[in-house]
């Protein structure tokens, strides 16, 4: 914990010092100097950004909370640091787009649920500083928990390098891999609303939105050991005669997964479909 010592002339002073970037001293479970094809100067920010609550609290309990003993305050700074860069990247990637389109998929990229999926991909959880009881509680996976430790990455990556280290982190890990997704959103238009990443839930709302039920998964067939299972699931939809038309396929290491994938492939298909419809009904209504 970092015990604040006044220097002579301090108290003459109206303005605070600037703050050093964490204590110098050994940090047990350290983090380490280079990640996230980032160098840090001070590798103490990093390990700053990585210490959670829990762990400041086991050390010293007994102690006044201490703002700079864990990472919250990295997540305030980081919260904002995102929220410029991807808005920045959203307004030159979809220069068409309306601002309300760019709203919505500003709020799907900065999102707990989505920034936990990234934290889960890039195996954050793995580089945390937690406390006993937060470790056996499963805390290196929880998708809160690694929301809040992206954003404070962000922050330590700002501070260290600028707004082109954290913007290149950014780029790199939360918005290309979901471009695809945000391609689907904007072709979805207003019928889509939900998390990027969350097919079952845009399926969903797409289906909902042209009157054409609730989408039905069937695991159609699983095979390999149980070590490392393979799922098959077919996605299918009322064909409004009493049936069911099949519309994807996917196969997943999970039934989530393939779920998720057979989501996808259906919804691209039923924007498909609706792209292909709108000439054809145009044309039919031009020879009137």
């Amino acid at each position: 914990m970092t015990t604040r010592h006044k220097k002579p002339g301090d108290s003459a002073s109206p303005v605070r010092p600037a703050r050093p970037a964490r204590p110098t001293k050994p940090q047990p479970n350290g983090a380490p100097a280079s990640i996230f094809d980032h160098t840090f100067k001070n590798p103490d920010l990093l390990t700053w950004a990585l210490t959670h609550r829990s762990l400041a609290y086991e050390t010293d309990p007994s102690a006044s909370p201490d703002p700079e003993a864990d990472n919250e305050q990295l997540e305030f700074l980081g919260d904002a640091v995102l929220g410029l860069a991807v808005a920045e990247s959203l307004f030159r990637r979809f220069p068409s787009s309306r601002e309300g389109e760019l709203t919505r998929l500003r709020s799907s990229l900065v999102s707990r649920r989505h920034l936990g999926e990234v934290g889960k991909r890039i195996d954050l959880g793995s580089l945390l500083r937690l406390g006993r009881g937060e470790e056996q509680s499963g805390g290196r996976s929880k998708p809160a928990l690694l929301a809040n430790a992206i954003e404070a990455v962000i922050a330590a990556l700002y501070l260290d390098g600028g707004l082109d280290a954290a913007r290149a982190f950014i780029e790199k890990q939360i918005i290309e891999p979901a471009v695809p997704d945000l391609n689907l959103a904007l072709q979805a238009s207003e019928t889509f609303s939900g998390a990027i990443g969350d097919h079952k839930s845009a399926l969903q709302e797409h289906l909902q939105a042209i009157g054409a039920g609730q989408p039905q998964y069937v695991l159609t067939a699983q095979s390999g050991p149980d070590h490392q299972k393979l799922f098959r699931v077919e996605v299918r939809v009322d064909d409004g005669s009493g049936g069911s038309r099949a519309l994807a396929e996917s196969e997943g290491s999970t039934k989530k997964q393939a779920q998720q994938e057979a989501a996808r492939l259906a919804f691209q298909r039923l924007l498909s479909e609706a792209a292909a419809v709108l000439p054809a009904a145009a044309e039919m209504e031009a020879t009137k």
